[in-house]
């Protein structure tokens, strides 16, 4: 199904035409995604602006992921960590530049702020006095990212307010900066997990993370553990992914990336889809496995099959899942019992049988949910509850699989394009589109690509966390 207005809106003249007459028309803004291989440089060529108040506490792990990534970074000549990033600058040969706080000056790809150390209410001054000047100077489809302090019982409530209103900041940056297909998002980084900051942060400054915006990203340090290595042109080299649902959209796009990534995946799905679950998994270089995951059987035949051809698991995506859509007086007992069973008995099941010694140590486990399971929806009392409870099932799984080095993230899809939001009727999906910081729908890959960074060995710092992935929508905001 094709987006008239994003389509209409990659016409020059007519863009023009509509603008000059005033029209409200929302002309949302073609996004620029990533559809080349997994890069040791996602960063190249990108003019980076980074700022801080009065200090930077974050600065040698910002200036090494931000260099070594290929960028290019200004920093105020008078900047307190300007010398960190000359160090690392060298080090990569990559150019550093004077930056300038002038509203005309060159334009910018990403913009990246250490608000950490900010602690009084006029410290966010600071805030204003970084941004105002850049906003204008931002690309169509660029980066903003705010780095914070996480929040912790012992901080002073001053600094605790003043770090929890870098969220709504932020938040409004990224409506602000939406229409031209940019994103804004904060990274909340937790005591000394600093070192874990470079996976994120590449992540959200890279085209990967187009249809992520708004969103905080808690980032702590596992214990026990030293911060994992990466090889970043292939993160997943040697992994075993298992995908469910794979045989369509989200899933199948999602295999394709992690297969990319350098895993190899087992693509299941319903037997029914066998024919085009085969045609995916040749196509990623997989291998099929047609289970219904339904029946008291799926979770020992996925744990056979897995054993006797990999003899191991390293990655679980919890993809599968089915909509029972009726108002709550008019829906079946069947309808409900489906919903349920299928979006979160069923993942339950197989999580359990897989962490009884099939899913490896530092193993990663991902589970679809959605935006309708944040903010409810009417029609879905079901399928709200199943991934509502999903959410909850990952902040509870995590601490008790953290000690193997496990982590368990949730993923919530907002208005993607699918087979299943082509069939939504032609005036709530309009508004499902529009509803967001970017005026439209997300694609599978965007999904995809959201999924695949949590399963890779640099996100070990997040896990007990949901990740919207809805172009920050209004829906459950």
């Amino acid at each position: 199904m094709s987006d008239f207005l994003l389509e209409l809106g990659q016409n020059h003249r007519a863009r023009a035409l509509i603008k000059g007459l005033g029209l409200p028309i929302p002309m949302p803004q073609e996004l620029a995604r990533a559809t080349d291989a997994f890069l040791a440089r996602p960063l190249e060529g990108h003019d980076i602006a980074f700022g801080h108040g009065d200090s930077s506490p974050l600065s040698d792990v910002i200036a090494k992921t931000l260099t070594e990534a290929g960028g290019s970074v200004g920093v105020l000549h008078d900047c307190p960590s300007r010398e960190v990033f000359c160090t690392q600058a060298e080090a990569w040969s990559r150019p550093l530049w004077e930056l300038t706080l002038n509203p005309e000056g060159p334009k910018l790809d990403s913009i990246v702020f250490d608000a950490s150390a900010l602690d009084t209410t006029e410290s966010l001054r600071t805030l204003y006095d970084c941004f105002h000047p850049l906003m204008r100077r931002l690309k169509q489809c660029g980066r903003v990212v705010v780095i914070a302090a996480a929040p912790d019982a012992k901080q002073d409530p001053l600094k605790r307010a003043t770090q929890a209103a870098l969220l709504g900041f932020t938040k409004s940056v990224a409506k602000e900066v939406g229409k031209k297909g940019s994103t804004a998002n904060i990274v909340y980084v937790e005591g000394n997990a600093g070192a874990y900051l470079e996976g994120p942060l590449r992540f959200l400054l890279s085209r990967r993370s187009a249809f992520v915006s708004g969103q905080p990203v808690l980032v702590r340090a596992p214990k026990g553990r030293k911060h994992p290595a990466s090889d970043w042109s292939a993160p997943l080299e040697g992994k075993v992914a298992l995908v469910t649902g794979a045989a369509r959209g989200i899933g199948a796009a999602t295999s394709s990336l992690l297969a990319q990534a350098g895993a190899t995946v087992v693509c299941l799905d319903r037997p029914a889809d066998d024919e085009l679950l085969s045609k995916v998994a040749r196509e990623v270089g997989g291998v099929p496995l047609p289970v219904d995951i339904t029946t008291p059987e799926a979770p020992q035949a996925i744990v056979d099959f897995v054993t006797e051809n990999f003899g191991g698991l390293d990655i679980v995506i919890h993809n599968a899942g089915v909509t029972r859509d009726k108002t709550l007086a008019r829906m079946k007992a069947e309808w409900w019992n489906q919903a349920i069973d299928i979006n979160l008995g069923a993942v339950e099941r197989i999580t359990s049988k897989l962490l009884e010694g099939t899913l490896r140590d530092h193993g990663r486990i991902v589970c679809l949910s959605s935006v309708a399971g944040i903010a409810g929806n009417v029609g879905q009392t079901n399928y709200a509850a199943s991934k509502s409870g999903l959410l909850g099932y990952v902040r509870g799984l995590a601490p008790v699989v953290a000690k193997r080095g496990i982590t368990v993230n949730a993923i919530a899809p907002g208005f993607i394009e699918t087979r299943l939001t082509a069939a939504i009727p032609v005036v709530i999906r309009e508004a499902g589109r529009r509803l967001s910081n970017l005026g439209q729908g997300g694609q599978p890959r965007d999904v995809g690509n959201a999924i695949t960074f949590l399963t890779t060995p640099t996100a070990a710092g997040i896990s007990g966390t949901t990740l919207r992935v809805c172009g920050g929508a209004l829906i459950g905001a």
